[in-house]
């Protein structure tokens, strides 16, 4: 029982220890760095602050597209570098919808939110197709939309970058009055839930796993490895407008060069230190999830240690090349091979 147990969650051995040692590295530079406090916002709403409110909300975006990620990952055996400029497409359809229908209201964010979703799934079938149909690699399939996707978001402003004044907008990016947690925090947990519902009542993980592992295997088993690819990359797309929506509700505008750049950089890192095989195959999205706020607390730590923003990506590098290598396959082996030995001795000398 024991050993079921470990095997079966030690794919989040390397996530779990790599936040493990950013929180005890803080504590002793910090002991009060993760400290919550309770203060009042500009609009005097009680709400929660501090570094590990900052971490958890800064990560939202990264949280929710790591997810996606890590479904195209399983089934593909590639990744997808076009999903900050998948989320710029989104957020700037977003903000066109409410912005050409008069008065913000709840109803006019939901229909703008289902209009940049079914986009972006859109957008997401287009790279599918390039992967599943035509197998095409998915990082080179998904250079299209990367290299002309902010172009895309630009035009659809008509080069524009509008602002969205409402306090139905500043909530979606900030606090719902009444409640202390921000509420991308929020979002994530109901994305959370609503991929473990999926995969607890359709067979669309195992169908996913099983794709990645052995395609063909797959296939003769009734399979259609086509359409989970598509699915897959349908999926992602969606968590890019749910990303793109709250990168636009946080500033309450869209400038297509800037909002999540680079992101998509971030979101494989996480589904790797998640311990997730980027050739594809099993999965754990609890894994890329806890890779992501790994990454966030990274960055905060590194910034409150007044490292200069011009140095931060050297020393994110630096640190996830040694978190990648620590969960590589050869490390794994080496260290299966070290503790089986250990067991090994440990018998003979009782024997």
């Amino acid at each position: 029982m024991k050993r079921n147990f470990l095997s079966r969650y030690s794919q989040l051995l390397v996530p779990l220890v790599a936040v493990l040692l950013i929180v005890v590295f803080n504590l002793i530079r910090d002991p009060g760095f993760f400290s919550i406090e309770v203060t009042q916002n500009n609009t005097g709403n009680t709400v929660l602050s501090g570094n590990l409110i900052s971490i958890l909300n800064g990560a939202s975006e990264l949280a929710v597209l790591a997810m996606g990620m890590t479904l195209v990952t399983a089934a593909c055996g590639g990744q997808d570098i076009s999903v900050g400029a998948l989320a710029a497409i989104a957020g700037s359809v977003f903000v066109k919808v409410l912005k050409s229908g008069g008065e913000i209201t709840g109803l006019s964010i939901l229909l703008a939110f289902l209009a940049c979703c079914a986009v972006a799934v859109i957008f997401g079938a287009f790279n599918g197709t390039l992967v599943a149909v035509f197998r095409i690699q998915p990082m080179i399939a998904t250079l299209v939309l990367y290299t002309c996707g902010r172009s895309v978001a630009y035009w659809i402003n008509g080069g524009a970058t509008p602002t969205l004044t409402s306090p139905l907008i500043t909530a979606l990016g900030g606090f719902i009055p009444g409640i202390p947690v921000p509420t991308p925090i929020l979002l994530v947990i109901v994305t959370g839930i609503l991929f473990a519902l999926t995969f607890r009542f359709t067979s669309l993980g195992i169908y996913t796993q099983s794709v990645g592992v052995n395609q063909r295997a797959a296939r003769l088993n009734g399979i259609n490895t086509v359409g989970i690819k598509l699915l897959t990359f349908m999926i992602l797309g969606a968590c890019c407008a749910i990303s793109g929506v709250m990168a636009v509700s946080r500033l309450s505008l869209i400038n297509h060069e800037t909002i999540l750049l680079e992101i998509e950089m971030d979101a494989i890192l996480a589904v790797a230190i998640g311990g997730n095989a980027l050739g594809g195959g099993k999965f754990r999205m609890s894994g890329s999830i806890i890779g992501a706020y790994a990454i966030q607390a990274l960055t905060t730590t590194l910034y409150a240690m007044k490292v200069p923003s011009t140095a931060i990506k050297a020393y994110k590098a630096l640190v996830i090349i040694l978190i990648v290598v620590i969960g590589s396959p050869v490390v794994k082996q080496a260290f299966g091979r070290l503790t089986a030995r250990w067991r090994a001795g440990k018998g003979g000398v009782q024997a």
